[in-house]
């Protein structure tokens, strides 16, 4: 500890509590003489005066905020540790296990669903919502004795495919659920003292059982075979470990919120100014989880009025502490030039890997035939005639974009998972895909108008940038993975944090984001599906040269030293490589998570260990996936929309649900009724615009 203290100038836990709790004072003191004064605070805390306006502001609104402020704050942090603890993965967050998109799509249904029940209680909606999506990682793990690599696994999909859930009931419900999006994003304004009795009682007794499960979980640092041989049953301290942080987060996230950086962040810091002991790390990160969060929230009721009242806490967590955790990740010594541990559980090779990979091959051509030729229709399923290109021109480019777009992200998410040997880590957690997103939503509500080549270049430019940053906080380290993915991680968390100030602040434009960072291909003409299959084919070449090095690196760095790999050299052109492809994916489709994610492990898991046999197997499944979705997508959003054609007086309301169609990006070849030349006439100008098809045959 005393070592890394010095390499961070002498910083240690306590001093970077201290240091960061400074501005938090100042704000405090700020808010308070802004409200009318120190003295008239307390007075209004203690015994408020129900004749002054003043005192009953302190007292129901801004001591509850901070007060849920630092209770919040102090929990993520203290969930964090345990849940990297037991994870053993810096990457690991108290949302990992899907408590937030659980709780967030359980909102979602019953306020379109069953309305009722949130009269009972939206934290009691929220808090079963995310229960139950834990439950569901439990049960997928269990059989594995929870282990670290299953449960993140596990984790992940259930966010990913709960997160797709509530994407899509967004976009077809935006009205309705736009309420729900501050809260999504982390609100803390309180209206009373009910949140803070709620969650105190809660995290206290968290604090006495982490105190409890303190020496237990520290047995965890070793690995699976020394702590068995220690009569420890790993099945059930894990259970017990993850089972308290998703207490702590579910209490959290129902009375406040999803605020997702704090948990990620708080643990990092504290570990990287020197904290080693399980204890330390438990008690400094809950202090700073506190501090950083309150902080947060103090300086944005600074900005006062509507500012503060609806740019939600959470976004702004995210978007000022980043910038804090990109300027002490080149102050750390990680442990990233070791050999990584637990990194190959699924492997095993397969038998006859060519067989294999022919059988996908053949898998992925049934469905390249499905997606051109089957389609739903206003009298159900057709086949369509190869031949009838007026709906080929439609089909064919989705198709050659969806495939191209998956053997990207897949190669992309292969490559990283081979050289940071973390099961967490995808092309979206490096960040790339992340500055390429912000770059767009802001040339969406920025630039007057702009087309979609300009939104391009602009979305090129953010990819850029994001790659020089990465490329410039990890030169002198020699690009440590370690360091790599949580650089991402904050790049990530900025671009979160712009996204839920921009669709929370209720501008129009928010359901045109909305409709792209759900993933579509339905954009795509032929010019540019040919552009960007040609890209892939060329970077999935360019990726052969490469299997070497990828074979080697994942055995660590004095491995690959001694087999002559430069490190440095290596790991910085993989970097390239990664960016190139996360970036050409990200323009065309969106910020896709889970096909870079999933695909490597799918790869692995049927028996592809060598990285060229990774590589081919995760790319034939990356495409066969994406072939998959964009098909079924076009051929299931669009039953609420075959209708007949009303009458005359419904014509306005008709063609506002196709306008509607079109801009959620929705696939209505062969499936709208046929109109009449009159209706024909009248909203030709409104079809070209919405740039969709209609079968006048």
């Amino acid at each position: 500890m005393l070592g890394a203290a010095q390499r961070m100038g002498g910083m240690t836990p306590a001093k970077a509590c201290l240091l960061l709790s400074l501005p938090m004072v100042v704000l405090f003191w700020v808010g308070l003489e802004s409200q009318g004064g120190f003295a008239l605070g307390l007075e209004a805390l203690v015994a408020p005066s129900f004749e002054n306006v003043d005192e009953l502001l302190l007292h129901y609104a801004w001591w509850p905020r901070l007060s849920i402020a630092l209770l919040a704050g102090g929990g993520l942090g203290l969930a964090g540790v345990l849940m990297q603890q037991v994870l053993r993965n810096p990457l690991a967050s108290p949302t990992t296990l899907g408590v937030a998109s659980g709780a967030n799509l359980a909102l979602m249904t019953a306020t379109l669903l069953a309305p009722g029940l949130l009269v009972v209680g939206r934290e009691w909606v929220a808090l079963s919502g995310g229960a139950l999506a834990v439950g569901l990682v439990f049960l997928l793990s269990w059989r594995r004795g929870l282990a670290p690599v299953v449960v993140v696994l596990a984790g992940l999909v259930v966010n990913l495919y709960l997160g797709a859930l509530s994407t899509a009931l967004l976009l077809f419900n935006h009205e309705a659920l736009s309420g729900l999006l501050i809260w999504g994003a982390g609100s803390l304004a309180q209206n009373g003292w009910d949140g803070v009795a709620t969650l105190w009682p809660r995290l206290a007794i968290s604090c006495v059982a982490a105190w409890f499960l303190l020496r237990p979980l520290a047995v965890l640092e070793l690995d699976d075979a020394s702590a068995k041989s220690l009569g420890v049953s790993l099945t059930y301290l894990r259970f017990a470990g993850m089972g308290l942080a998703v207490f702590i987060t579910g209490s959290i996230v129902s009375v406040v919120g999803i605020i997702g950086f704090i948990g990620l962040a708080a643990p990092n810091i504290v570990r990287m100014a020197g904290a080693r002991r399980l204890r330390s790390r438990l008690i400094w990160s809950t202090l700073l989880g506190a501090v950083l969060l309150a902080t947060t929230d103090l300086l944005l009721q600074q900005f006062g009025g509507m500012v503060a009242a609806f740019i939600p806490t959470g976004a702004i967590t995210g978007a000022l502490g980043a910038p804090l955790l990109m300027w002490l990740i080149p102050r750390l010594k990680l442990q990233g030039d070791q050999p990584p541990k637990g990194a190959g559980v699924f492997a095993h090779r397969h038998p006859a890997p060519s067989r294999l990979a022919a059988g996908l091959l053949l898998a992925l051509l049934g469905a390249t035939l499905l997606g051109l030729l089957v389609g739903q229709g206003v009298d159900g399923w057709y086949w369509l005639s190869p031949d009838n290109w007026n709906v080929m021109q439609w089909r064919l480019p989705r198709v050659m974009a969806a495939a191209a777009s998956g053997l990207m992200l897949a190669i992309a998410g292969t490559i990283l998972q081979r050289l940071s040997a973390n099961p967490m880590a995808s092309p979206e957690v490096l960040g790339i895909s992340g500055g390429c997103a912000i770059a767009l939503i802001l040339g969406i509500f920025l630039l007057p108008a702009p087309t979609n080549f300009t939104l391009i270049g602009v979305g090129t430019l953010g990819a850029f940038a994001t790659l020089l940053v990465l490329v410039g906080i990890n030169r002198k380290s020699g690009y440590l993975p370690e360091r790599l993915l949580l650089t991402g991680v904050a790049v990530s968390a900025l671009f979160d944090a712009v996204r839920s100030v921009m669709l929370a602040g209720g501008d129009p434009r928010g359901q045109q984001v909305i409709a792209w960072l759900a993933g579509s291909t339905y954009y795509v003409d032929i010019t540019n599906a040919v552009v960007v299959g040609g890209i892939a084919a060329v970077l999935a070449l360019v990726t052969l040269p490469f299997t070497r090095w990828l074979d080697i690196l994942p055995l660590g760095a004095a491995t690959a030293k001694a087999l002559g790999v430069t490190l440095n050299r290596a790991r910085l052109a993989l970097l390239l490589l990664v960016a190139l492809l996360t970036a050409c994916a990200t323009l065309v489709v969106g910020p896709l998570s889970f096909i870079g994610l999933l695909a490597p492990h799918m790869a692995r898991l049927v028996g592809f260990s060598r990285a060229g046999q990774h590589l081919l197997g995760a790319a034939l499944i990356g495409m066969l996936l994406m072939v998959l979705a964009d098909w079924v997508g076009s051929n299931t959003n669009w039953f609420r929309y075959c209708e007949t054609v009303p009458e005359d007086g419904e014509l306005e309301r008709y063609w506002s649900r196709v306008q509607a169609a079109a801009n959620t990006a929705l696939d209505a070849v062969g499936v709208l009724p046929v109109p009449s030349e009159e209706e024909i006439q009248k909203y030709e100008e409104l079809i070209l615009v919405c740039s969709i098809t209609v079968d006048l045959h």
